[in-house]
């Protein structure tokens, strides 16, 4: 069995808190997460010492939290992608283009999640993989990976992502697309807006316009299935080489879609981090192609 130990020193504020509180208050530890220390041995240590959930605490205690923990098990892949970030909790990945996430029908064993297990494997460790966000098998850029299930379910749905695309079309200024996404009739993959779909919002600004196309900065309000490509389309510029959503194929061959930059709060540090991403070859060359003052452009 793989074991992760997470540490935290109580402060001031928790003087005199039972340990139950400070875990569930100051640490955001799940009411589930808590059960499973309660029966790991050594699960829950205070100043190196086994104790019970109800015990009280002071300041400068030091509180470590035992977890046991499940290994990827998935086939090992020897694809390397980029790794721009990493400690004992969490790995940031550049994800490639025409790479997927996770292993489903046609996706074969090279995945993100198996090269995951050989990346863990090669640094000595072993942990199962927690993608916190997540990106279409031909959107390229950055995938935060949780080491252990407290990082996972601290970061889940706090994570900052900025992406950059090229549409079709010349736009300028910037604006925001308020509409709901829905699966479109018929179809189980593609999306479309639409009466009935779950609310979604995207805020686009325009960086670059030449040669009938646009460089965009985009951030998102709500993280809904394709929810740039399909704003973007039902926008009237759907995004280069995406040919689901209306996009040409011509310059290159998916969607000029990358997600290049992520913010978040270390799970058990609290400290704030920033990542960036350069872009994929093809998305580079793209840029280069079309926007010939590239190397001025934010995205880098």
């Amino acid at each position: 069995m793989i074991m992760t130990q997470l540490r935290f020193v109580v402060d001031a504020d928790y003087e005199g808190a039972t340990l139950k509180g400070f875990l569930r208050s100051k640490c955001s530890v799940s009411a589930r997460m808590l059960a499973k220390l309660k029966r790991t041995s050594n699960g829950l240590l205070v100043n190196g010492k086994e104790v019970f959930a109800t015990a009280v605490l002071h300041r400068g205690d030091r509180v470590a939290l035992t977890l046991p923990d499940s290994v990827n098990t998935l086939a090992p892949s020897p694809v390397p992608v980029p790794v721009l970030w990493e400690d004992a909790h969490l790995v940031v990945f550049n994800k490639p283009p025409h790479m997927a996430v996770h292993p489903s029908p046609g996706n074969g064993e090279d995945t993100l999640a198996n090269v995951a297990r050989t990346y863990a494997e090669q640094q000595g460790e072993h942990w199962a993989f927690r993608p916190v966000n997540r990106l279409d098998k031909d959107t390229s850029g950055l995938v935060v990976v949780a080491k252990d299930g407290f990082a996972a379910a601290k970061l889940a749905g706090t994570v900052y992502k900025t992406y950059v695309a090229v549409c079709e079309g010349q736009l300028s200024g910037e604006g925001t697309i308020d509409a709901p996404i829905r699966l479109k009739a018929g179809h189980s993959i593609q999306r479309e807006t639409g009466e009935g779909g779950l609310p979604a919002v995207t805020q686009w600004r325009a960086i670059a316009s030449a040669q009938g196309h646009t460089l965009l900065g985009l951030c998102l309000q709500t993280g809904r299935t394709h929810q740039i490509r399909v704003h973007m389309a039902s926008f009237g510029h759907p995004l280069a080489g995406d040919d689901l959503y209306g996009g040409s194929r011509e310059l290159i061959s998916h969607q000029a879609l990358h997600c290049n930059l992520v913010k978040f709060f270390h799970p058990v540090s609290g400290e704030a981090y920033t990542v960036r991403a350069p872009l994929s070859e093809d998305f580079d060359l793209l840029c280069r192609r079309l926007f010939l003052e590239k190397d001025s452009l934010f995205y880098r």
